[in-house]
């Protein structure tokens, strides 16, 4: 970059366009950059933080290095690094380097400040390069986060079903993460009710990003299509979208709250369970298909029955049971732990996602029963 530019960076930020052209049988997509004025804001703060750290080297030579030691540029460059760009992060670190050589030459060499000064340095550079690639400065990454967190949290919900329906749902994020790839969707119009089980392949902040676009898509699908339409549209989307590689799975369960008709299509998800209060045993739908994004001729058999009083379907994900034991172990002891809902009732499904789930994934369960 010219001395000019660089210099003109230090004052206005730089953000980057994006631009795809698609036409004469051709396509080909890049970036370009532009500036926009810098804020009075940004430029008072490297101001205030090159006269800082310009401030501590002859305070340093003048009061000596136990009152005002050369390590306090640390701090000041650590900051630098949260919020200055880096053209202005490199105005910094001239300013701190003048001042380590005005108070190294007055105080003599202490190794010490100058490694923790050095490795500061390269937090920062880090920090404001990647920041200054991601768009964001400061802590508004943390915000970011918290923001998708939330509304991957908004969208795992089932709203409230009339009288004479319950449902239980439950989302749980992989221990040590703040999301869940997992995702229940639903949507209810009049006495019709849609339920999506999705399971993106990943987990936690890897997946997180996949796991809010499918959910957006899917979600606007959900209730838009006809109901056996709803894993055909989902699958054109998803081979249509191959930047959003990876493993699909879905559930999808299409309820007349009126006459408690159903209807269950699967594409390579575990299978629903039904338990008729008669016999108190859960028995596997037998509904089958494809998982979705694989190919664009799958095939999903639906499975139809209909709910009376006390019946209740169980939907769930693969991160109800511990990975070591396998999908057919891990759906039995599932089922068998889930027989104990009928004695203490189908809201402990709460209690029954947290005693059985893994430890090492993401796991959701819905739990919908007519009484």
């Amino acid at each position: 970059m010219p001395v000019n530019e660089h210099l003109r960076s230090v004052w206005t930020p730089r953000e980057r366009a994006f631009f795809v052209d698609s036409g004469e049988g051709t396509k080909s997509s890049g970036h370009f950059t532009i500036w926009r004025p810098g804020s009075a804001s940004e430029r008072f703060l490297l101001i205030a933080l090159v006269v800082g750290a310009l401030a501590v080297g002859p305070l340093s030579a003048a009061f000596g290095p136990m009152w005002a030691p050369l390590v306090l540029l640390a701090p000041i460059i650590l900051f630098g690094g949260l919020r200055l760009r880096p053209p202005g992060l490199v105005v910094l670190l001239a300013a701190a380097a003048i001042s380590v050589v005005h108070g190294t030459v007055a105080t003599g060499l202490h190794v010490v400040p100058l490694l923790v000064i050095a490795v500061v340095v390269l937090l920062a550079v880090r920090l404001a390069s990647y920041r200054d690639n991601v768009g964001i400065r400061g802590m508004r990454g943390g915000r970011l986060l918290a923001d998708l967190r939330d509304r991957l949290k908004t969208i795992n919900r089932i709203a409230p079903l009339p009288r004479g329906w319950g449902c239980k749902a439950v989302t749980r994020q992989a221990p040590g993460s703040l999301f869940s790839a997992d995702l229940t969707l639903s949507h209810q119009a009049g006495d019709r009710l849609e339920v999506a089980l999705v399971d993106v392949s990943g987990k936690g902040t890897d997946a997180a990003s996949r796991a809010l676009m499918i959910a957006g898509a899917l979600g606007g699908l959900l209730g838009t299509v006809p109901a056996e339409r709803f894993l055909a549209a989902s699958n054109a989307y998803l081979l249509d979208q191959p930047e959003l590689e990876g493993i699909v799975t879905a559930l999808h369960l299409s309820l007349d709250l009126s006459t408690g008709g159903y209807t269950i299509r699967c594409a390579g998800h575990p299978p629903a369970a039904r338990l008729a209060p008669g016999s108190g045993t859960w028995h596997l739908s037998d509904a089958h298909g494809i998982a979705l994004g694989v190919t664009d001729d799958a095939e999903w058999v639906p499975e139809k029955g209909s709910l009376a009083k006390g019946d209740a379907l169980m939907l769930f994900t693969d991160g109800m049971w511990d990975p070591r034991l396998g999908p057919d172990s891990g759906v039995d002891r599932l089922l068998g732990e889930a027989e104990s809902l009928v004695t203490k009732g189908y809201k402990e499904a709460g209690n029954l996602a947290k005693s059985l789930a893994g430890k090492r994934d993401d796991c959701a369960l819905v739990l919908i029963w007519r009484t």
